[in-house]
């Protein structure tokens, strides 16, 4: 079965941490691009990070010196790292890949070099007291 799966969210007080993954299925994503991304609830997706195949990783601003992505190609899963995490934090997180296995996602999203065009379904992630 082709799939992509983000796991890990959850609800979490304001300075705590998380670590979600993203295990692809199906396919192998060795020479891919792997980005995660967010959509708080009325607002517009938003890339958070990336990692491209030669290990070359990204950041948006709001995330820089908190979040680190990270990936094991043996076990074809990639990691977001979230550390002192914010209330502005809370969405729904996604990974997503250049790898076309899931095109029929039907979403296109160009950042930081990579075509992303295979979606997960999302992990819900709440930071509240």
């Amino acid at each position: 079965q082709v799939q992509l799966v983000e796991s890990g969210g959850g609800l979490v007080q304001p300075g705590g941490s998380l670590r979600l993954s993203c295990a692809a299925s199906g396919f192998t994503w060795e020479h891919n691009g792997i980005g995660w991304f967010r959509q708080a609830p009325g607002k517009e997706r938003e890339g958070v990070s990336a990692i491209d195949s030669d290990g070359s990783t990204y950041y948006t601003n709001s995330v820089k010196g908190r979040f680190t992505i990270s990936r094991d190609n043996a076990k074809n899963t990639v990691y977001l790292q979230m550390n002192s995490l914010k209330s502005e934090d809370t969405a729904v997180y996604y990974c997503a890949t250049d790898h076309p296995a899931l095109l029929g996602s039907g979403i296109s999203w160009y950042l930081w070099g990579i075509a992303f065009v295979s979606w997960g379904h999302g992990t819900q992630v709440t930071v509240s007291s």
